[in-house]
């Protein structure tokens, strides 16, 4: 089973079919945009203080709540 966290490394591959590479790389961003890549790659650049972070935590599992709650009324 797979570890979520810091140590986790999940391989993100994009098949290139008769070399179209505008297409490839396309895909290959927007997987890496739903993956969170960019956003984690953000956060790690510059430092938060301790009261942001926990702040953007909570936002963030108010956000997962929500979206929990939505598909749940509609199943």
């Amino acid at each position: 089973m797979e570890r979520k966290g810091r140590d986790s490394v999940k391989a993100i591959q994009v098949k290139v079919f008769d070399n179209d590479l505008e297409k490839a790389m396309r895909i290959l961003k927007k997987k890496i945009q739903n993956d969170g890549l960019f956003k984690r790659l953000k956060l790690k650049k510059s430092y938060e203080k301790p009261s942001e972070y926990r702040r953007r935590k909570q936002r963030e599992a108010l956000r997962r709540q929500r979206i929990a709650a939505a598909r749940s009324r509609y199943r």
